[in-house]
């Protein structure tokens, strides 16, 4: 084979070099390197975490694989996950009112439900496209579109990678805390990003291909505007597209939004002096305790789900109505009797008693305190996706 053929050699973790600053006009960008090559590290706690996140990512995959109805509660891993992102970004809805309708939050606060909830459906419309398209910048492209439909961010090119300066941090590009490439390299960047995740030729754990793609998937920040939830998006996208999980039902936004300096300072570490190892190790450590977490959420969900649904025989006759309103439940456990009313199909006595019975069995409770337009909340549930 001629020199020109041979693939490169191979990127290691240890004195690795991320890129170079390259002058713009009054600002210096980062170009950071590509990443389709091999990779190798001497790092061992590197192999330890890999071995520990596999175990737990195969254990929630197993969960979502036997639990029945397991959509019904992937729904709330996703409306989980839109929240937690939406607040990294700066949006302050609450995970109650994310589960509510529109008519039901305050107008001022309907900006940022609105937010958190294209990212529900940018998740929904890409995991559903992923049956017909292969992870790709495409995928990413249409899903970035509905990410930025209607809300702050929508003039800035949804839909398409930046053709102008973006920075991170500060108020300008001459305060910035990071400024990515110059809009002219992103389209070759991503490309290689691209072909990295489907390169067969290079043998790198999938879990420590994603950290990697992560990183550099920032660090090009393609968009003008939403990179964080794309880039957070991205990992799911390539673990259910990897068959690694059945369902989408692993997220990591909870785990960097409670450790946010620590995701930001690693990834900066890694453009400032090459410290790939720290980020691979924080980022393996994020997947193995979000794993673990949403196994031991589905056994909670398995535990409450038996005992709530064995108290439909004390409601006789009305036990099928109840049995429906504990699956309307699952998927919106926020809800107005007249929601109930209208999903089960039943009058709005019939709703109000069922409701009441609910009540009693401490299976609802009354959030607002008014005598109408009240609200009710499955506490014990929505408190299993809270921790």
């Amino acid at each position: 084979m001629s020199d020109a053929l041979a693939p490169p050699p191979p990127l290691h973790f240890e004195g690795f070099a991320p890129g170079v600053w390259l002058q713009q006009y009054k600002y210096k960008s980062f170009s950071p390197v590509p990443v389709n090559r091999a990779w190798l590290w001497q790092d061992p706690r590197i192999n330890t975490l890999l071995e520990q996140a596999t175990r737990a990512l195969g254990e929630l995959n197993a969960f979502s694989l036997i639990v029945p109805d397991v959509d019904l509660f992937v729904e709330m891993h996703i409306a989980k996950e839109a929240n937690q992102s939406s607040r990294i970004e700066g949006t302050q809805t609450a995970m109650d009112e994310a589960l509510m309708s529109e008519e039901l939050i305050a107008p001022e606060r309907r900006d940022d439900w609105r937010e958190v909830h294209n990212y529900i459906d940018a998740m929904n419309t890409a995991m559903a496209e992923l049956k017909n398209l292969p992870l790709s910048n495409r995928l990413l492209r249409q899903t970035h579109a509905i990410l930025m439909r209607g809300v702050r961010g929508e003039h800035k090119m949804p839909g398409e990678f930046r053709t102008s300066q973006n920075w991170i941090g500060g108020s300008g590009l001459g305060d910035a805390a990071f400024v990515p490439p110059h809009p002219n390299e992103v389209p070759e960047l991503m490309g290689d990003l691209e072909k990295f995740w489907h390169n067969e030729a290079v043998e790198v754990p999938d879990l420590v291909r994603i950290a990697i793609s992560h990183y550099q998937f920032e660090t090009i920040h393609p968009f003008c505007d939403g990179n964080g939830r794309i880039g957070r998006l991205l990992i799911t996208l390539y673990l259910v597209s990897k068959g690694l999980l059945h369902k989408p039902a692993l997220y990591l936004s909870d785990f960097f939004e409670r450790n946010r300096a620590s995701y930001y300072d690693a990834l900066m570490a890694v453009r400032l002096s090459g410290d790939l190892s720290h980020w691979v190790r924080f980022f393996l450590t994020g997947m193995a305790e979000t794993a673990a977490n949403g196994r031991d959420t589905f056994q909670k969900v398995l535990v409450l789900r038996t005992e709530s649904e064995a108290r439909m025989h004390e409601l006789g006759r009305r036990g099928k109505s109840g049995l429906a309103l504990l699956r309307l439940l699952y998927r919106k456990p926020v809800v107005t009797v007249a929601q109930v009313s209208e999903a089960l199909q039943v009058s709005a006595p019939t709703a109000n008693a069922l409701v009441a019975e609910f009540e009693r069995f401490g299976l609802l409770k009354e959030q607002t305190g008014y005598a109408r337009n009240r609200l009710f909340a499955f506490e014990a549930y929505l408190r299993l996706f809270l921790v």
